[in-house]
This record gives C-alpha cells, structure tokens and sequence, in this order.
C-alpha cells in the first residue's frame, strides 16, 4: 500500500496541496506565513480556539475556514 505523499486541504473554497502530510493548524498558519496575525480558523464547521492550533491535526480532505480580522473606525 503506497503512503500519501501530500495532502489536499480545502481552504476558504479552494483546493491547496501540502506536502506535510502531519501537519497541525499551527503548522499550516506558519505555511500560509499568517502566524501574528489576527485569524479565526474553522475545521470541517468547528470554530478552533487559537489555544489549540497546535494541537489540531489536518487530514487529507479537511475543509477549512480562515478568516483575519479588519480593524477600522
């Protein structure tokens, strides 16, 4: 049985490749060079608090959500 070389992960609609194929949320914020900034990230319809980024394992096919916050006045 061939190991997956890559995974494929949805993100705010749109299908990303992925080498790591054990990589946590913190892993993928560092990936997406977003890591400082102010982010909210949802897995499969779950809000994940930022506590747990790096506790969070991404599989292949997981859906997600990322959204940074605006400031203004």
């Amino acid at each position: 049985m061939n190991k997956a070389t890559s995974m494929n992960l949805k993100i705010n609609g749109n299908i990303k490749s992925f080498d790591d194929t054990s990589m946590t949320i913190e892993g993928l914020v560092i990936q997406l060079n977003l890591l400082g900034k102010r982010i909210a990230i949802e897995k499969n319809g779950m809000i994940i608090s930022k506590s747990e980024f790096q506790n969070i394992l991404l599989q292949d096919g997981d859906q997600l959500e990322i959204v940074g916050a605006v400031g203004g006045g």
